[in-house]
């Protein structure tokens, strides 16, 4: 995307409004990981606000995290237990965490997508594999590019009211695998874009990522409830082991 620097992607804007749309199942999130993580400690790559790590922490799981953003990690510095995680501010493809011997490092809400070449995904899947315990596991959460791409071009209206209209405009190129869009908010008030770049990747390619690492998927499902997964489905919940 001319002009955009992805890195920079998740400011203060971002950061202040994050929490503002839950996606609704958080807690289901919290459940699985919590079963895998026992009493932890857990890894959180791209651990934000703390949406997810901060509730499985109140679990009784241990977790530290890595996060690219400042001012992400500042927005959950403010919550009741942010000051307790501990957080490495960096790239979660090669950022050493505080601790190692996880038995569960996870990374959810299509944000492996955030790292924008092959050989970065790759490297995220060896980091993980780093920071693993001997018997310790990779949770990866992805959407399915199928249920993304309808073309190389295309627009989807997210919100319709009487006071405001929300577009998601997207550009895919296949060679890359690169899908700029830009939620583009009209309102009376005027016009907000939050534009932002993702490398999509199909689960047989996150296989062969995983194999690189040095791991193999032991169980893939269409959610956190452990949905069967199937050739309609739009996401993946993988867990990888050695």
């Amino acid at each position: 995307m001319d002009g955009f620097d992805p890195a920079r992607s998740f400011g203060p804007d971002v950061a202040r409004t994050y929490d503002d749309a839950p996606r609704g199942d958080e807690a289901e999130t919290v459940a699985f990981l919590a079963n895998l993580a026992g009493s932890g400690p857990a890894l959180e790559f791209a651990i934000g606000t703390g949406r997810i790590g901060l509730p499985l922490s109140e679990c009784g799981t241990r977790v530290d995290g890595i996060e690219l953003s400042q001012d992400m990690v500042d927005q959950l510095r403010t919550k009741p237990g942010g000051a307790e995680i501990d957080v490495v501010v960096g790239d979660m493809s090669t950022a050493d965490a505080p601790g190692n011997d996880y038995p569960l490092a996870y990374l959810v809400y299509n944000t492996i997508y955030n790292l924008l070449t092959q050989e970065d995904q790759v490297r995220c899947f060896e980091n993980a594999a780093r920071h693993l315990s001997d018997h310790g596991v990779f949770v990866v959460e992805a959407g399915v590019p199928a249920a993304w791409i309808r073309r190389d071009q295309f627009i989807n209206v997210e919100k319709l009211t009487n006071d405001r209209v929300v577009l998601d405009v997207n550009r895919y190129d296949p060679v890359t695998q690169i899908l700029d869009e830009s939620h583009i908010s009209l309102t009376n008030d005027g016009v907000r874009l939050g534009p932002i770049s993702c490398r999509l990747i199909w689960p047989s390619e996150m296989d062969l990522m995983a194999r690189i690492a040095g791991l193999r998927l032991v169980e893939r499902s269409a959610g956190w409830k452990g949905e069967p997964f199937t050739a309609a489905s739009e996401r993946h919940v993988s867990v990888y082991t050695r």
